[in-house]
């Protein structure tokens, strides 16, 4: 069985110790917080199974300056991040449909189902949502319930609430 090998950063935000997996050609294949570790190992065996080898390292790279960047106020630095996922046909398509809610912008998971031509599908638009290894860049924090409610995160609720916060989220839903 081959291996596969990607670097882990370990870096400081508003909103927690963050880790960034990014494979041998710098594209972003997982970010999530600390606290959250456990999840974001869950899913890169999802999708990468166990021949997936996490090295840890102190170099900077691009996706974490963007990062960084992003969190300082230019929310703009990660619209070009290039990013890897192995999810199936489904879940990469809401993940690309993610990726185009403009910042401070908010959608909803019906939207996004019709956005995707699956209108019927809503919940699995809802577990596609979950299993985005990519928090922030992929942006699955603008998605809310069709009552405006804020709804689960990865991250928390909290941070949910923080990122849509920083970014200046209208109370209006994105249009399709």
């Amino acid at each position: 069985m081959t291996s596969i090998a990607f670097s882990l950063e370990r870096f400081n935000t508003p909103t927690g110790i963050m880790l960034l997996a990014t494979d041998a050609q710098g594209c972003l294949r997982s970010l999530d917080w600390e606290d959250y570790a456990h999840r974001m190992q869950k899913l890169l065996t999802r999708h990468y199974g166990d021949a997936l080898k996490l090295h840890e390292t102190d170099k900077v790279s691009p996706a974490r300056r963007a990062l960084l960047a992003y969190f300082d106020g230019n929310l703009r630095a990660i619209d070009a991040l290039e990013t890897a996922t192995n999810g199936t046909n489904f879940q990469c398509r809401v993940w690309e449909a993610l990726r185009r809610i403009p910042v401070a912008y908010t959608t909803t998971y019906r939207a996004l189902a019709e956005r995707i031509g699956h209108p019927a599908a809503t919940r699995a638009v809802g577990m596609a949502n979950g299993a985005n290894p990519i928090s922030i860049v992929v942006p699955c924090h603008r998605v809310i319930g069709s009552d405006s409610s804020l709804t689960g995160y990865g991250g928390g609720l909290e941070r949910k609430r923080w990122l849509l916060a920083h970014e200046g989220a209208m109370p209006e839903v994105a249009s399709k």
